[in-house]
Parts: C-alpha cells; structure tokens; sequence
C-alpha cells in the first residue's frame, strides 16, 4: 500500500519521500485520512486536541489519549496500552481532525476509557515488534495445517503479534459456529504464545488483505470504503446487469459494493418509465416490452404472437398509449408510432501509420517444397558409373581416331591467307 516515491519499511514505517506518510498520495497507509490541517495552527490560547489514531497491521486502527503531552507527529513509532503487555503502532493522524474521526466512528472524545500512549517506541521496541511479523507468515501455515487436521470447516486468514510478542491473534472466517477448543491448545502448545481467536466476514477478510479488484484498482473495502451496506441481486436489475454470479461476485465471494454506488441514478431515472410488465393494447394485438434504454429514454416492445419483430417506441408515445387503454381504445397498432431505426456502419480503420498486422504471425508458415531426386540403389548406381565409364572411354578415343585428311594422324594445321602486297 505505497506509492512509487515513498515504499514502506519493514515493520510497516514509511521510507523513501521522507515525508512520514504525508504524502499528496496518501498512499503509504491503508484507509489513509488526509491531514489538511497540518499547515494551520491553533487559534490563541487553544491547546491542541490531545488524542491521536495510531494503525496497527491491515488498516486496524484504534485512538489513544497522549497523556504524557509527548510531541507526537504522523508517522512516529508509539508504544500503547495493550492487554496485557504494550503495542506497537504507527500514528496516522493529530490535532482536530482526530476529534471529527471519532465522532464518526461513535467514540466519545471525552470519554475517560480511552487508553493511553506510554511512550515512543525505542529501538529495542522495533526489533521485537519486526521480530514478530517475521514469524506470522510461518505460524499462519502451519495453523492452517492444524486446523485442517482436525478437519475444522474454517479458513485463518490472518494473524497479527501484539508489539511486545506476547500475544498472538488470529482472524478466521467460517459459515457456522466452530467449537475451536481443541485447536487452541493446540496453537498454543505448538507457538508457545498466548492465542486469542477473532472471526471475521468475509468482506472484512478482504478488506483487511487487500488486491486487485477486477476494474483493475485496489479494493475499495482496503482503501477508503469504511461502511459495508448490504448489496441485493436487485440492484443488479435496476442496472440491467447479466446475472452472472461470477461477474458480480468481489474476492469475497460477496456481490460487490460497487453495485450500489450508481444504483441511485438509476431509480431516479426509472421513475419516467411505465412500468416494465405493462400490455399495450392494439387493434392488432397485444404488445409486451422487451428491452428498455435507460440513457436513451426508448422501450422496445413486441407483438404477443409474433416475439420476433421489435418496435422503439418513446417514453412518451408508451405513456400516450398507455392513457388511451385507459378509455378503453385501442390504438391501431404499433408500426404507427413506431421510430425508424438507423443502422450506424460500421466503421472500418485504415493502417494509415503504416504498421503491419498484429496478426500476421498466428498463422504458420508454409514449408518451402524442395525438388529432391529420388535415390538410387547400389546395383543401379554401379550400372549408371559402368556406362559412365564406357562413354567417357569412347569419347577419349574418338578424339584419339586419326583424321582421314592427315596421313601422319596429326592434327590439322590452320590455314593462314594472307593479302597480297604491292611490289615494289
């Protein structure tokens, strides 16, 4: 959960920009509140609000009174009051807006059960802290191991060490009750650590987690989504959503949160349309809508006897239909206020910069066919060199045959004419 600019160390500490998890991103931490008072100071004679919110592991985040008037800023390492022992954690936010997140979250900020921050965290503190989350990752494996041994329908999807490594809690999911008794003496003979089990939805497992969502973001749930409010199959209909559970499902296994940030607008748009199972009545027959265009403000309807062809008709011509039933008239028919239909061509792209096709290597490649002579055998290759030899012998000797033109067998010497000079 960082930016470019500004990674995270080990133990969750900001590093990089140096800017102590301030950054414009505000990136560097999970459900991050935007300081934008930082640069403000108090009126005369206000005193600063003295309690601070301090992020413990996956986004868990609790406020803590500074009681001992420490001079604290975001990103400072804390050690606070835990149960038993202390905790480590990084302060995420100061000063007034601490005050506005608490009454959101239905905290009182004057309330005396507040715990405190003893102190800052020394180095000692940090290397037990580190030392601890190094060994969630091996524990939370060999947990689910037990667990599965003991053939426990549950799933541990996390587990968090208090700062000083006294205690160690683990978050699980489960459909049903689990009688886990048996399992906790198990962790603790195994991790030799005080055990304390926490379920967990399932939305918050992956709120806690994190990812990828399948819009190519970071889950909503681990980034600023605080409020889980209940999503229903309805709000996928309002939207005219296939319902496909694999497409509206999150990484929870839940219909997603996403459903109902455009739901609203829909409803409202919704509220000029007749109603979607209406019958118009025809002198040609009985008309049921197929399809409706939200944006567009367009129905499609379709004859009772013949579900083939459709007819767009507008908001109005339905509802001017609709008042004509009312009286007990029928309208000729459909075809009369129907909208003629454009078909849009399809719009084909030139290669005008140039570049050659991407597809230009999925089909294969033809084998060049190379004109290969057939072999022969042994007995038809000394035949074919015997004959070869008796042609070349016969050549050499009728080159060798004497020429009947020359007595001696010499060859013939080249005539020589020569032009006849002027005597002198």
């Amino acid at each position: 959960m960082a930016c470019t600019s500004c990674s995270t160390a080990d133990g969750g500490a900001p590093k990089g920009c140096k800017n102590n998890g301030t950054c414009g991103t505000d990136s560097c931490n999970k459900l991050t509140v935007f300081d934008w008072l930082s640069n403000m100071s108090a009126p005369n004679g206000e005193t600063p609000f003295d309690c601070v919110e301090v992020r413990f592991k996956n986004g868990r985040k609790e406020f803590y009174r500074n009681t001992e008037k420490l001079s604290l800023s975001i990103g400072d390492i804390v050690a606070t009051v835990a149960s038993p022992g202390h905790d480590i954690g990084i302060v995420t936010l100061t000063g007034e807006l601490v005050r506005v997140q608490m009454k959101k979250k239905g905290v009182n900020p004057e309330s005396t059960e507040i715990p405190k921050v003893y102190r800052k965290a020394s180095q000692k503190d940090i290397d037990i802290w580190s030392a601890a989350r190094d060994r969630e990752e091996p524990m939370k494996v060999r947990a689910r191991e037990l667990a599965i041994y003991q053939k426990l329908e549950m799933k541990i999807s996390d587990i968090e060490f208090q700062g000083d490594g006294s205690k160690a809690t683990f978050y699980y999911t489960a459909n049903d009750r689990v009688d886990f008794r048996q399992l906790i003496k198990d962790f603790a003979k195994e991790f030799n650590t005080r055990i304390e089990m926490k379920q967990v939805g399932f939305r918050q497992e992956a709120s806690r987690l994190g990812g990828i969502g399948s819009c190519g973001r970071e889950l909503c749930c681990s980034t600023w989504l605080t409020d889980f409010r209940s999503v229903n199959t309805s709000a996928a209909r309002y939207q005219q959503l296939s319902l496909n559970p694999q497409k509206l499902a999150g990484q929870c296994g839940k219909l997603k949160c996403c459903l109902n940030y455009e739901l609203d607008t829909y409803m409202d748009a919704l509220k000029d349309f007749p109603d979607f199972d209406i019958k118009l009545h025809t002198e040609k027959g009985d008309a049921i809508c197929q399809k409706q265009d939200i944006f567009k403000g367009l129905m499609w309807f379709a004859y009772t006897d013949s579900f083939a062809n459709w007819y767009v008709l507008k908001i109005e011509q339905v509802k001017e239909i609709i008042a004509e039933n009312k009286l007990k008239k029928k309208v000729a028919s459909l075809e009369d206020f129907a909208i003629e239909t454009v078909e849009e061509q399809e719009k084909n792209f030139n290669n005008a910069v140039g570049q050659e096709s991407l597809t230009r290597f999925d089909q294969p490649k033809k084998k060049k066919k190379t004109n290969k002579k057939p072999k022969q055998t042994a007995e038809t290759n000394s035949g074919n060199n015997r004959s070869s030899g008796n042609n070349n012998n016969n050549r050499s000797n009728n080159n060798r045959r004497p020429n009947p033109n020359n007595k001696n067998g010499e060859p013939r010497k080249p005539i020589i004419i020569t032009k006849n000079e002027d005597k002198k």
